[in-house]
């Protein structure tokens, strides 16, 4: 069965065109565009109109990279923190069905993390020790919990967020230690009452997924253009990511979009970003993280193939 997953997310939206069979994923298209649909969101409430326009120019581009592809047999959306929250969300869904024929469905934060743990996991083998994932979106962060081929043993989606985090503390170029140091708080805070001590303390390994680790990891590799190969399955050290904040935080905005190895879409909130990994590390005690490219995107096409089979 082939199956493309759009994930409308709060900091950009993304395309997986996959072929499905016995549970495992031949990948035929990626394609990401920062749309920052969620900004605006935590203020306002309302998605606004110039990010919804965003989102529908990525997904007329998406559409037309399914029908190259000869279609598909289910595309269907996703739609995390920001059309969670927003009330205006119904009305990006019913565009998105009547110009571009992509059913999408709001997801709960706990439907979030356990596909992205899905996602993540698929095809490891279990080797009986808890698996951290770490799942850092514009407007939540998902911690989810378990042995990779089982359910969660604990998922929570918070309220931390790379773009939700910078809107709500840094308003200077670059950005003051007072504002990372509020990041940095706020972060901490959620992530402690969101996961009890007794489950950070069990967690042998993390896996962390989307666009700030793997921003990470394009920029201590130096990779240009990205590489998703080097990119995935790289050993992301605690000491590296706090490397590449202090360097990204020294640097005014314009300067951190020519970093080499990060998109320039995403330097305007790559710091809080990387402030909420660093964060979630120290709490759960991991000194590295493996990077992944497989996330919700492979969770939610795995999902669909075995509801629709």
């Amino acid at each position: 069965m082939r199956i493309a997953v759009i994930d409308l997310g709060t900091n950009s939206t993304r395309l997986l065109v996959a072929d499905v069979e016995d549970a495992r994923l031949t990948i035929l298209e990626r394609r990401t565009s920062v749309t920052r649909l969620g900004e605006g969101v935590d203020r306002s409430g309302r998605l606004a109109e110039p990010a919804m326009a965003r989102v529908y120019e990525a997904v007329a581009e998406f559409r037309r990279a399914i029908d190259e592809l000869g279609g598909a047999d289910r595309v269907i959306g996703v739609a995390t923190s920001a059309v969670r929250e927003a009330a205006n969300g119904g009305e990006l869904r019913a565009a998105l069905h009547e110009r571009y024929g992509v059913d999408t469905r709001i997801i709960t934060g706990d439907e979030e993390a356990q596909l992205t743990f899905l996602g993540a996991t698929a095809g490891r083998p279990d080797d009986g020790e808890p698996t951290l994932v770490i799942d850092i979106g514009g407007g939540s962060t998902e911690l989810v919990v378990g042995r990779p081929g089982e359910d969660p043993t604990f998922h929570v989606s918070t309220q931390a967020g790379s773009v939700r985090q910078t809107e709500r503390h840094i308003h200077s170029d670059p950005p003051t230690e007072a504002e990372l140091a509020a990041v940095a708080a706020e972060a901490r805070g959620i992530i402690e009452r969101g996961a009890p001590a007794d489950v950070r303390a069990a967690v042998r390994r993390g896996i962390a997924v989307a666009g700030t680790p793997t921003s990470l990891a394009a920029i201590e590799l130096e990779l240009d253009p990205y590489d998703s190969e080097r990119v995935h399955g790289h050993e992301l050290a605690l000491a590296a990511a706090e490397r590449i904040q202090d360097r990204l935080a020294s640097l005014p905005l314009e300067q951190r979009r020519r970093v080499t190895g990060l998109h320039p879409d995403r330097a305007p909130t790559i710091i809080a970003g990387v402030a909420i990994l660093i964060e979630a590390m120290r709490a759960f005690g991991l000194e590295s993280v493996e990077v992944s490219e497989s996330d919700i995107l492979q969770g939610a096409a795995l999902r669909e193939a075995l509801a629709s089979g």
